[in-house]
């Protein structure tokens, strides 16, 4: 069934070129909206992205590249949105093509700032997508293995089970295995606190602290992380799954997590601002912090989050990482 709809990636970031490249593999022809002009003529010229995973050369034959959301939108059947949340709502606001009858995925990671609200939600509300078709990609994967074609994992959730099992379909091979998840809402939101705790694992690296305290970071954060999904959707769900704990971990850990990258320049001493210049991709942890907080502060009852508290004093209050990290390390168990 997946082979009869046509797929199509909005966003031109290092996971949006990995999605495309996964895409490929099944897909006679793949849309792909990219809003830099020069990145479209780039990719037509040299068969690379200019920016990101330069190593993935495409077919052109097999790709439909506009630089007009409404046009890939039309074309497709299934879109699939890669555009960083912290700049998302601009772009949907050229958006004026009837999407209700398509499926949506969210591949970002992140809460849209400008609304607080998880991308699924914002369809839902907005553009009058039925919940069932609206689906969430999750890891764990990093782009650049993607790009080195190393064995990796995600999972596809959506309230239907049918549309999730032909998104998994179109996206696996013999290197993407995927499975298929029911909890929406979960999986969207361990997306986005995933950031906020590599960005915490970032700033301890960057303080000097070792491998046991780091350990103990992740222990306490994947136990934050089922507190805050709870809050927001309670249903039956094991957090030790790949999709919750897994992406955490390589998030936390690894050298291409460019959130634990934003957090250990912040642990060494730089400003969020140098950081920010410092980087050519977005760390969406940064502005999933802030969200996660407010969200947190609005709950009638307040869920115990000191991980996420300490980052968003560092990142928005101008607290000092270093005694911010000791107030910190006596709250961890």
């Amino acid at each position: 069934m997946s082979n009869e709809l046509k797929y199509a990636v909005f966003g031109s970031g290092s996971w949006a070129t990995a999605i495309v490249k996964m895409l490929c593999e099944n897909q006679a022809e793949v849309g792909w909206y990219m809003r830099s002009v020069y990145a479209k003529e780039h990719l037509i010229k040299e068969q690379h992205n200019p920016s990101y995973l330069s190593s993935v050369e495409f077919r052109l034959e097999q790709l439909k590249l506009s630089n007009d959301i409404n046009e890939i939108a039309n074309y497709a059947d299934v879109l699939i949105f890669v555009i960083p949340s912290a700049f998302i709502y601009s772009e949907l606001e050229k958006l004026t093509v009837d999407i209700t009858n398509k499926t949506v995925v969210s591949a970002i990671k992140g809460i849209i700032p400008e609304t607080g609200l998880l991308l699924g939600e914002h369809f839902h509300d907005t553009y009058n997508v039925p919940f069932e078709n609206i689906a969430v990609i999750a890891g764990p994967c990093h782009a650049e293995e993607v790009a080195l074609e190393r064995l990796s994992y995600l999972t596809i959730s959506c309230d239907d089970a049918t549309k999730a099992q032909y998104i998994a379909n179109a996206l696996s091979s013999d290197y993407i295995k995927t499975k298929i998840s029911d909890d929406v809402i979960g999986t969207e939101y361990a997306v986005m606190l995933k950031n906020i705790y590599a960005i915490a694992a970032g700033i301890a690296h960057g303080l000097g602290y070792g491998d046991n305290f780091q350990s103990v970071l992740m222990s306490n954060a994947i136990r934050e992380m089922k507190r805050f999904i709870k809050k927001k959707h309670k249903m039956k769900r094991n957090i030790n799954n790949s999709a919750y704990l897994g992406d955490l971990l390589v998030t936390g850990y690894s050298l291409f997590s460019r959130n634990r990258m934003f957090g250990n320049m912040i642990g060494k001493g730089y400003t969020v601002k140098s950081a920010q210049m410092e980087m050519s991709m977005v760390a969406e942890g940064y502005y999933a912090t802030k969200s996660a907080y407010l969200i947190n502060q609005n709950n009638k009852k307040k869920t115990k989050i000191h991980i996420i508290d300490t980052v968003y004093n560092i990142l928005y209050q101008g607290k000092d990482p270093k005694k911010e990290f000791i107030k910190l390390a006596d709250k961890l168990d």
